[in-house]
C-alpha cells in the first residue's frame, strides 16, 4: 500500500462541507480485500479495538486496506478526543487505487493521524507491535498544541453558532469574524476595539489604581519599590500585611500575598523582580473574586481558591499534590479548565509558613494551602457567584473597565463577600486585567458555567448580525470570466467596495492586488480578509475545488452558466460530464438558505443541480417557453429569458425588461452566449438585491474591451478588417464562437480567418473537435503552439489541431492551413494578411501579452 498524494480540503468541497484530508491511496492485488490476508482483521482489531466498522455501507463489497486506513485514520482522532465523524473511501477507475477522505478538526491532527494508521496497518501486516496507548497521546498532545484555548474556542463556538463566519489568522489566537468591512478580529479574550493605550494602562497597575482612585472604585493603597529594603520600609508604612507583586505582570506571576515579615519580604522581592519592577500594596483581607465585564455589563463573577490539598494521613504533601494533578482536567497551560498544581520553591515557602514539609503527611481533613494568590493558571479553582454579586459592586467593576478603557476587562476584587458593597466591608479592586482568562466562567470547579463566550460575540455584533458580506460564486465551462466581471461591475456600480477574484486576477475596489490565474480558494480567502471589501464575486474553477475546496463557508447567489465536454476531462479522476458536473454544484450545495443558485434551464445536467439548493433558485435561458422556465414561473419563482428584443426578469405577475440594444457586451442581442452571460450576471445581481435602475445602468456601462473584459470576444479594427480575440479552449466555446461570428454582418468577398493552437491538458478529441467545429466556419487556419505544452511532445498539439481540420473535410470551408511557430508570430502573419472586410478570429493563449501585442499593431496602423 502507497500513498501517493495527500491534500487538506479546508472548505466545503466535493465529499462533504468538512475540513478533510483526501489521499490517493495505492493497494497491490493482495491488498485490494482483507480477506485475501489471512489473521489481518483479527490482528488489526487486536491492536486497535475501537477501530469500528470496516465493510463500507455494510455491504459485502471488498475491503481494502485504504477503507482500513479510512476507519483508522478517523477512529484514532476519535479516540483523542477530536470532534470528527465523517471519512469514505472510492475506488477510481484505475484498477487497485482509491480516494480516502478523513476529517479532521486540526490539519497537523489528521495528518498525525494518518502517518499513525498507516503504522498500523503495517504492524498488522508484519504481525509485530503497535503502542496505541502512545499514539494516542501523541494526538492528544498535537491537538492540545493546535486547537484554540479553551477562552478562545468559546468565542468561536458562540459565533458559530449565530452563523458567523471565521478564521484563525494565525496559529495561536488571533481570528477573524465576519468577512471583509463587516469583520471584527480578537486575540484571545481581546477585541480589536481595545487601544493599545488601554492595555498599557491595565498592566501598569501603580497608573490603574490612581485612575481607578480618582473614579471613585477602592483599592489598596501602594506604591513601586527599587529593592527589597526599600520594600520592607514600604510595608512598615503601609502596615502590615502587605501584597508584593510585579508593577506590570499578567496571571498571577510573582505575586506573593499576606506577607508580615522581613523574611517574607525577601523571598517575595526576589520572585516579583523576575518580572520586573515590584510593587507593595496593603494586603486586603477576604476572599479573592474575579468579576469579568464585556462592554457595560458584568456577564459573570467567580471566587476562587489557591491551589490546594486535603490531607489523609496516609500520603505526604507532594504525594498528595501529585493526585490532585491526574485529575483530567487539569493540564499545562490554558487548554484545560484547570491548571496542574506547581509544587515549585514558592509551594515550598508557603508550607514552610504552615509549619510542612513537602515530606510531611498532614492529618485527615486538613486543607493545605500551596500558594497565596488563587490564579486558575498556577493551580487555583474557581466557584461561580455571578448570581451573587451587589449591583454596587457590579457598578465598580464596570467603572474600573471603563476608566482603563477596556471593553473586555477582568476585574480582580478583594473583599468577605460580594454580596455586600466594597465600601461597607474594606473590600476593594487589586487589579484590572486587558486579556482575561475565561476558564473559571466557563467551567468553574463549583457552579454554574457562564457563556461568556456569547456575551462577547454579542459585543462584537449586535443581534442578528452575522458580519458577512454577499458572495457570489460563479463556475462553469464557458462564460464564468465574463459573468464574474459583469457581476462585479454591477455591485461596483451600486456603490458597493467589490472584491473580485478570476482567472486573470484579484481586485478590490477597482484595483488589482494580484495577478494570474487567481480562482482557487486561496485568493478568495485573502478578498475576504480585505477590510476594504463590501461585497465579493469569486470565480470558482475546477483546479481549486479538488485541491482545497471552497475559501468561503457558503455563499449568498452560486451561478453555474453550463457544463460541458471539454473542461479538463480525464484529470484528478473526472472522467465524464457527470463526475465534473457533481464537482461544479459544489457551491450550489453552499448557498445560503435565504440565498439564490442561479441556474441554466437550457442546460440539463445545471437544471438537475437546483435540487440539491438549500436555497432558492433562479432559471435563466434564452427560451422562455422552455418546460423548467415555463414551470417555474408560473410557481411566482424568479426567472429570467429573453422576449423579442429585451431581457426579461420575472417574478410571479412582476416584470422587468431590459432592452438588448441598451447592453453593449451583447452588440444588440446578435451575440448569443454574450446574452447568456448578461442573463447570468443580471440574475445573480438580482438576487443580491441591487435595484433595477442600477443594474440598467451598470449593463449599458459595461464594454467589452481588452481591459474590461480581457480574451472575451474583444473586437477591433485593423486596417478596415475585423479582429476579434477570444480565450475560447474547448469544443462548446468553439461553437459560440462560430454562432457569434455568423451572426455578424458578412461583407461580399470576405475571408474568414482563425489562428488557434490548443491546451496540451486536454483530451486528443477535445483538441481535434476544436478544429472540425472552425473548418465548417472558417476559410484559412493559421496554427501555432502554445508557450506551455503541458506535457505534450513538440508538435503533438499542431498534429491533432490538423487531424481535425483533415477529419471535418466534407463540411469544410478551409483552403488554407498554415503551420506557426510563436503565438506572436502567428498574430502577425494572420494580421498581414487580412484586407478590408475580412474577418479574423484570435484564439489567444497567453492573454495579456497577447492582448497588448495586438493593441500595438493596431495603433500602429491607426485603426
Amino acid at each position: 500500500m502507497k500513498v501517493s498524494r495527500i491534500r487538506a480540503l479546508r472548505g466545503p468541497n466535493l465529499w462533504s462541507r468538512h475540513t478533510a484530508l483526501e489521499a490517493i491511496i495505492s493497494c497491490a492485488e493482495a491488498e485490494r480485500s482483507i480477506d485475501t490476508l489471512p489473521g489481518f482483521e483479527p490482528r488489526v482489531r487486536s491492536l486497535f479495538p475501537a477501530i469500528g466498522a470496516l465493510r463500507p455501507g455494510g455491504n459485502g463489497d471488498p475491503v481494502s486496506l485504504a477503507h482500513v486506513l479510512e476507519a483508522a485514520a478517523l477512529a484514532l482522532q476519535a479516540q483523542a478526543g477530536c470532534p470528527v465523524t465523517f471519512s469514505q473511501t472510492s475506488q477510481t477507475l484505475d484498477a487497485g487505487v482509491y480516494q480516502t477522505v478523513v476529517e479532521y478538526s486540526e490539519e497537523s491532527v489528521g495528518r498525525l493521524a494518518l502517518e499513525l494508521a498507516q503504522a498500523l496497518i503495517h504492524a498488522a501486516l508484519e504481525e509485530s507491535s503497535f503502542d496505541l496507548e502512545a499514539a494516542i497521546a501523541q494526538l492528544q498532545d498535537q491537538d492540545e498544541d493546535e486547537r484554540l484555548g479553551p477562552s478562545t474556542g468559546a468565542i468561536v463556538d458562540a459565533a458559530v453558532a449565530r452563523g458567523i463566519p471565521y478564521k484563525r489568522l494565525t496559529s495561536g489566537s488571533l481570528v477573524q469574524f465576519g468577512w471583509g468591512s463587516r469583520q471584527r478580529r480578537i486575540q484571545a479574550a481581546e477585541l480589536d476595539v481595545s487601544s493599545a493605550v488601554s492595555e498599557s494602562i491595565a498592566q501598569d497597575k501603580d497608573l490603574t489604581k490612581k485612575l481607578l482612585l480618582a473614579a471613585g472604585v477602592p483599592v489598596p493603597i501602594g506604591r513601586p519599590v527599587a529593592d527589597a529594603d526599600e520594600a520592607w520600609a514600604a510595608a512598615q508604612q503601609i502596615g502590615l500585611p502587605v501584597v508584593l507583586k510585579p508593577q506590570d505582570g499578567n496571571q498571577g506571576k510573582g505575586v506573593t500575598v499576606n506577607i508580615a515579615t522581613r523574611e517574607q519580604i525577601d523571598v517575595a522581592f526576589q520572585t516579583a523582580a523576575e518580572h520586573g519592577t515590584v510593587m507593595v500594596e496593603k494586603f486586603l483581607p477576604g476572599k479573592d473574586f474575579r468579576l469579568l465585564v464585556v462592554g457595560s455589563k458584568l456577564v459573570a463573577a467567580s471566587r476562587r481558591e489557591p491551589p490546594q490539598v486535603v490531607g489523609d494521613g496516609l500520603n505526604n504533601v507532594r504525594e498528595l499534590v501529585e493526585i490532585v494533578n491526574q485529575d483530567p482536567k487539569r493540564g499545562e497551560g490554558h487548554s484545560t479548565s484547570l491548571t496542574k498544581i506547581r509544587f515549585d520553591e514558592i509551594a515550598v515557602a508557603r508550607l514552610e509558613a504552615q509549619d510542612l514539609t513537602p515530606e510531611s503527611i498532614p492529618a485527615r481533613g486538613r486543607r493545605v494551602i500551596l500558594r497565596n494568590n488563587a490564579n486558575l493558571s498556577t493551580g487555583g479553582t474557581a466557584t461561580d457567584v455571578t448570581d451573587d454579586v451587589h449591583p454596587e459592586v457590579a457598578a465598580r467593576a464596570v467603572a474600573a473597565a471603563q476608566m482603563v478603557g477596556l471593553h473586555i476587562c477582568g476585574v480582580d476584587v478583594v473583599c468577605e463577600n460580594v454580596s455586600r458593597p466594597l465600601e461597607a466591608q474594606n473590600g476593594g479592586v487589586v487589579e484590572v486585567n486587558a486579556a482575561p482568562g475565561l476558564r473559571m466562567h466557563l467551567s468553574p470547579s463549583y457552579g454554574k458555567g457562564r457563556a461568556v463566550g456569547g456575551a462577547m460575540i454579542n459585543e462584537l455584533f449586535t443581534p442578528g448580525e452575522d458580519g458577512r458580506v454577499p458572495v457570489v460564486a460563479v463556475t462553469g465551462t464557458n462564460g464564468k470570466t465574463t459573468v464574474t466581471r459583469l457581476i462585479a461591475h454591477l455591485l461596483s456600480s451600486s456603490g458597493l467596495r467589490c472584491g473580485m477574484t478570476n482567472t486573470d486576477g484579484v481586485w478590490v475596489n477597482g484595483r488589482q492586488t494580484d495577478s494570474g490565474d487567481c480562482s482557487g480558494p486561496k485568493s478568495a480567502r485573502n478578498v475576504l480578509m480585505h477590510p476594504d471589501v463590501d461585497a465579493a464575486v469569486f470565480e470558482v474553477a475546477r483546479g481549486g475545488v479538488l485541491r482545497e475546496g471552497l475559501g468561503f463557508d457558503r455563499c449568498q447567489v452560486a451561478v453555474v452558466t453550463n457544463v460541458g465536454s471539454g473542461d479538463h476531462l480525464g484529470l484528478n479522476y473526472i472522467t465524464t460530464v457527470e463526475d465534473l458536473a457533481v464537482l461544479k454544484r459544489v457551491i450550489v450545495q453552499n448557498v445560503a438558505p435565504a440565498g439564490f443558485a442561479v441556474l441554466n434551464a437550457a442546460d440539463p445536467i445545471v437544471a438537475a443541480m437546483a435540487s440539491t439548493c438549500p436555497g432558492n433558485v433562479i432559471f435563466f435561458a434564452a427560451d422562455r417557453h422552455h418546460p423548467l422556465m415555463a414551470t417555474h414561473r408560473a410557481q411566482g419563482k424568479r426567472t429570467v429569458y429573453v422576449d423579442g428584443n429585451a431581457i426579461v426578469a420575472a417574478e410571479g405577475a412582476w416584470r422587468e425588461r431590459v432592452p438588448l440594444q441598451n447592453i453593449p457586451l451583447t452588440r444588440g442581442g446578435s451575440i448569443g452566449f454574450q446574452v447568456e452571460n448578461v442573463m447570468a450576471a443580471l440574475a445573480a445581481a438580482w438576487a443580491v438585491g441591487l435595484k433595477w435602475e442600477i443594474l440598467k445602468s451598470g449593463l449599458a456601462s459595461f464594454v467589452n474591451d481588452a481591459s474590461n473584459a480581457p480574451g472575451r470576444f474583444n473586437v477591433m479594427d485593423y486596417r478596415g478588417a475585423t479582429v476579434i480575440a477570444d480565450y475560447g479552449h474547448n469544443p462548446d466555446a468553439m461553437r459560440a464562437l462560430v454562432a457569434a461570428v455568423d451572426a455578424m454582418p458578412a461583407t461580399p468577398g470576405q475571408i474568414r480567418s482563425v489562428v488557434i493552437s490548443g491546451a496540451g491538458d486536454r483530451r486528443d478529441s477535445d483538441i481535434t473537435d476544436q478544429t472540425i467545429i472552425l473548418g465548417s466556419a472558417f476559410d484559412e487556419v493559421l496554427l501555432y503552439e502554445d508557450a506551455a505544452q503541458r506535457g505534450r511532445d513538440d508538435g503533438e498539439v499542431i498534429r491533432l489541431l490538423r487531424e481535425g481540420l483533415e477529419g471535418s473535410n466534407k463540411a469544410s470551408r478551409t483552403t488554407r492551413i498554415d503551420e506557426i511557430r510563436g503565438e506572436f508570430l502567428a498574430i502577425d502573419t494572420a494580421l498581414e494578411r487580412l484586407r478590408p472586410g475580412d474577418l479574423c478570429l484570435i484564439l489567444i493563449d497567453q492573454v495579456e501579452e497577447a492582448l497588448a501585442h495586438l493593441a500595438e499593431r493596431v495603433k500602429q496602423t491607426g485603426g
